[in-house]
C-alpha cells in the first residue's frame, strides 16, 4: 500500500499561508486603529493642558503637534486636526527629523523609533515648555511627561514632576485617568 498525505496534509501550507495573511491584516488593522486613537489622544492633549503665557502660540499663529521620528500616523493625525483651533489657535501637525527643531511644537510626539535616544531627547527637552508624549511604556518615569503603555488598551501614564518643569498645568480631569509616575507621583 502506497502512503498518500491526506488532502488535510496536502493544504496546510496554503492554510498556513492563508492563516498568516489573514493575521497580519487583522495586526495591520489592530495597529491603524491603534494609531487612531492616538491621534485622538494628541489633539485632546491640547485641551486639557495650559502652557505658560510665554510659551502659547500668538492669535492667529498654529499651535504645533510635532512628531519626532518615524511617523505612524500617515494622514490620520493632520485628519483630525485639520480645522480645529485651540482659542484662536489653528491646530497643526508638523513632522521633525531633530529634536533642536522639534522644540518649537507644544505638542511633541516621540515614536518608538527614537528610543534609543529617548534620554538624550527628553534631556534637549527638560524644562521647555514641550508637552512631550513617548509612544513607548514607561518613558514618563524617565523624564517624558506623558507616555503611552499599549496591551489590551492604550493606557496613559504622566509624570507630574516633568510636567511642572516644563512650566505644562495638566487638568485634573486628564490626570484622573492617568496613571502617575516619577516623583511627586500620588495614588
Amino acid at each position: 500500500m502506497t502512503f498518500r498525505p491526506s488532502t488535510a496534509w496536502s493544504l496546510r501550507p496554503a492554510a498556513a499561508a492563508l492563516l498568516a495573511l489573514v493575521l497580519a491584516g487583522s495586526l495591520a488593522a489592530q495597529r491603524s486603529r491603534e494609531y487612531d486613537l492616538k491621534a485622538v489622544f494628541l489633539f485632546n492633549f491640547t485641551t486639557f493642558v495650559e502652557w505658560p503665557e510665554d510659551a502659547r502660540p500668538k492669535p492667529g499663529q498654529p499651535l504645533i503637534i510635532g512628531i519626532l521620528g518615524r511617523d505612524p500616523f500617515g494622514r490620520v493625525l493632520d485628519d483630525v486636526v485639520a480645522g480645529e483651533k485651540l482659542q484662536d489657535n489653528p491646530l497643526q501637525v508638523r513632522r521633525y527629523r531633530t529634536v533642536e527643531a522639534a522644540q518649537e511644537a507644544q505638542v511633541l510626539y516621540i515614536s518608538s523609533s527614537e528610543a534609543e535616544r529617548m534620554p538624550q531627547i527628553l534631556h534637549f527637552l527638560r524644562d521647555k515648555p514641550v508637552l512631550t508624549v513617548a509612544d513607548m511604556p514607561h518613558a514618563a518615569g524617565t523624564e517624558a511627561v506623558i507616555s503611552f503603555a499599549t496591551g489590551n488598551h492604550i493606557q496613559l501614564q504622566v509624570n507630574p514632576a516633568a510636567a511642572q518643569r516644563a512650566g505644562l498645568n495638566i487638568s485634573s480631569k486628564l490626570l484622573r485617568v492617568a496613571t502617575l509616575v516619577g516623583q511627586n507621583a500620588v495614588p
